[in-house]
């Protein structure tokens, strides 16, 4: 078994452990805060003052670089979901369900975000408001699921029970997510199609493109740092009343 397995085996048992995590994440959240401003500042600063002007859409284009990134993590965090779901089935991992408990609030919030946005967006570009389009609709659909898994755990007053009934749902939503990435190839939409492309040139200007590349870094890092401050405050709940929390 090589080395680098090893220390993943290692890192992945210790993920479980409540006070390592605890500790642990205590020491990234200063600088998981300090380092998702540089990004999401210039980003955003970038995108909004100094991009250049669409020709086709004029300024209204530049909410681009809050729709994209929030649209972008509102889809990631429910993939992470899916595999917390996943390990909580089957390896029973206590900390998986804290994941699913703290990011669904947080998905739901960038979720939210994103059909805001893209309503906003909508309007002086399509003429109205909302549309069930296949890409709206479906990301509605998403914003329902993270609700329903808030709903269903805020249901339960026994915690394991809890993660396992929000387990079975986070996974019957999953089949939602590619419903959202092909819909505007599989129907005919009046959402564009993906402007970033990984294996091909991107449709969009390069002017236009290292903003939004700098806020979606920005977005994910404050994913992150709000997942961190969620599943500490999460752990303190559970864990208030044992040994380790009380020395702290």
């Amino acid at each position: 078994m090589s080395k680098i397995l090893k220390k993943f085996i290692t890192f992945y048992h210790k993920l479980g452990s409540y006070p390592w995590f605890y500790k642990f994440s205590g020491i990234a959240i200063p600088y998981v805060a300090f380092i998702s401003l540089i990004p999401l500042f210039i980003g955003l600063g970038w995108g909004i003052f100094y991009s250049p002007t669409d020709y086709k859409q004029g300024d209204v284009y530049r909410i681009i670089y809050m729709h994209v990134p929030a649209a972008s993590v509102s889809q990631s965090i429910y993939y992470t979901m899916t595999i917390a779901a996943i390990v909580s089935m089957i390896w029973r991992m206590k900390m998986a369900g804290i994941f699913i408990k703290s990011m669904a609030p947080i998905g739901a919030s960038f979720t939210f975000l994103a059909l805001i946005s893209g309503s906003i967006w909508g309007q002086p570009t399509w003429g109205t408001w909302w549309i069930w389009d296949a890409r709206l609709t479906s990301t509605l659909v998403l914003f329902i699921f993270y609700i329903a898994i808030i709903s269903l755990y805020s249901s339960f007053s026994e915690k394991k029970s809890a993660d396992q009934a929000v387990s079975i749902l986070t996974l019957v939503g999953a089949v939602n997510l590619p419903i959202i990435k092909k819909s505007v190839d599989w129907w005919n939409t009046l959402h564009q199609p993906s402007s970033i492309k990984l294996t091909e040139s991107s449709t969009i200007s390069l002017e236009m493109l290292y903003p939004l590349l700098l806020s979606i870094i920005g977005f994910y890092l404050i994913v992150l740092l709000s997942g961190l401050m969620a599943m500490r405050a999460e752990i303190a709940k559970r864990e208030i009343n044992k040994e380790w929390f009380k020395s702290l």
